[in-house]
């Protein structure tokens, strides 16, 4: 069973309906107690770092995340939840995030461009994988998916399993033993996406 957090911040419906369409059987979870009947868990999310993070805590769901990742099953952020597993952000103020992999989340810098960025990245565009896991096994190694963010993240090289380019490079996928992360939306890309879901169903 795959657990879906609904901490008030997710893309809840559209995940649900992506797993339903896979046949594969996904619930909402709200109670951090809860998350250890789990065999797999995504944190998804749309909205601010810092909110985002207060309602986490405020459910006792940050460290509920952190036991379920130390027990090694498979964990996966979506957006703003891939954001969440880094050491902070400084969207609105540096806030602290769950601090599960290394890195920050930094808004994207158009200040070497002589004309400004359109911030939000809205819409499809390519990710190029770095090297193949189970989680993007099947795909191609440039595959279109679907963004929305104003913030990126910046990591450690051997965390990053795929990027894209948008005024510059920036990493739109992580993949650490257990721990998976798209800022695209798998859950919006269509076949791409519903691969990926589906590879993650099958940990």
């Amino acid at each position: 069973m795959i657990g879906i957090i609904d901490y008030g911040a997710g893309n809840l419906q559209s995940v649900m309906n992506a797993f339903e369409k896979l046949n594969l059987s996904a619930r909402l979870v709200r109670n951090a107690e809860e998350l250890v009947k789990f065999e797999r868990i995504i944190l998804p999310g749309v909205g601010a770092f810092g909110e985002a993070m207060k309602k986490l805590k405020s459910a006792n769901l940050d460290e509920a995340i952190k036991d379920f990742v130390a027990s090694g099953r498979p964990f996966l952020g979506i957006c703003l939840g891939m954001q969440l597993l880094f050491e902070k952000s400084s969207e609105f103020g540096e806030h602290a995030g769950l601090g599960l992999l290394r890195g920050e989340v930094v808004k994207f810098d158009d200040a070497k461009f002589d004309e400004p960025l359109k911030v939000p990245h809205t819409g499809w565009n390519v990710i190029n994988f770095m090297r193949e896991t189970p989680i993007n096994r099947g795909l191609k190694k440039s595959e279109y998916l679907y963004f929305v963010h104003s913030y990126h993240v910046v990591c450690n090289e051997n965390a990053v399993l795929g990027s894209s380019e948008y005024g510059y490079k920036f990493t739109s996928a992580v993949a650490i033993d257990n721990v998976f992360g798209f800022q695209p939306h798998p859950e919006k890309s269509h076949d791409t996406g519903l691969k990926i879901l589906q590879n993650f169903g099958r940990l």
